[in-house]
């Protein structure tokens, strides 16, 4: 075979990876107790009128029909799988179309494990984590901190989202904290500029946003997306123009939900 020929061939494969569509599942119906928990424990849901909370649903059976949730030495209640599709579905609500075409499995451990992917032993902090090389299309979450995000209530933290915002960060190709497939080209730079100086003010202990964020570009942006969703009013007041952009970004105003 010629080169040309093996080029054509390479760009046709190419052309059918990028198209590809996998099948959707019918949605998973929801089932009293699965709304109880949502109603009860999810906060962003509680603050959608009736036709909002109606869509969180369908989106929220839609995912758990699509992607698998397993537990990797820790036992799956439904709280767990409720808590993993709403983290999923509260940072893409603004995109009635969006759909995790690069995640196929979200593992649960039970609490945090380390960079080899282990939940035992020493040298464990990590509480989520989107695959890359052989755990591409995969997502690990400690049990114990996504339970955390939605029934401890008075803080800003939500590992589930965190790891959701990483995946959307990641949808363009890179996690860079700059979510090309969500934002305007032309405040590409803006948003740079801001992301710089709230580092800058966390790393001399002039702000109130988790220090973890002030590890890299790609961390500011999902932890600052933590706080938008947790406490949407705490950050308007703060971080004006913080919230402005993740407005624009997410296409949602969680503050008057």
């Amino acid at each position: 075979m010629t080169p040309i020929y093996i080029l054509i061939g390479i760009a046709a494969i190419c052309f059918f990876l990028w198209t590809y569509k996998p099948v959707k599942k019918k949605p998973v119906e929801l089932t009293g107790p699965d709304n109880d928990i949502l109603a009860n424990h999810v906060r962003y849901y509680q603050r959608l009128d009736d036709a909002g909370k109606q869509r969180f649903r369908e989106k929220v059976g839609s995912f758990l029909a699509n992607v698998r949730i397993e537990g990797v030495g820790a036992t799956i209640e439904e709280r767990d799988r409720i808590y993993v599709a709403a983290s999923a579905v509260i940072p893409i609500f603004g995109f009635p179309e969006w759909e995790y075409r690069n995640l196929t499995d979200v593992l649960i451990y039970p609490d945090t494990f380390n960079t080899d992917y282990q939940f035992e032993g020493n040298n464990r902090s990590i509480l989520g984590m989107v695959g890359s090389g052989p755990m591409n299309g995969k997502m690990i979450l400690s049990q114990r901190a996504l339970r955390e995000g939605f029934e401890v209530t008075n803080d800003k933290n939500n590992t589930a989202i965190h790891e959701f915002v990483h995946l959307l960060d990641k949808s363009d190709g890179s996690v860079d904290g700059i979510p090309e497939n969500l934002l305007a080209h032309q405040y590409t730079i803006p948003w740079l500029n801001l992301m710089k100086e709230q580092i800058e003010e966390i790393r001399k202990n002039r702000s109130d946003i988790n220090p973890y964020g002030a590890s890299d570009k790609s961390e500011f942006f999902a932890v600052i997306s933590e706080y938008f969703f947790e406490r949407p009013e705490l950050l308007k007041e703060k971080h004006p123009d913080l919230y402005e952009y993740l407005e624009m970004i997410f296409k949602q105003d969680p503050a008057v939900s």
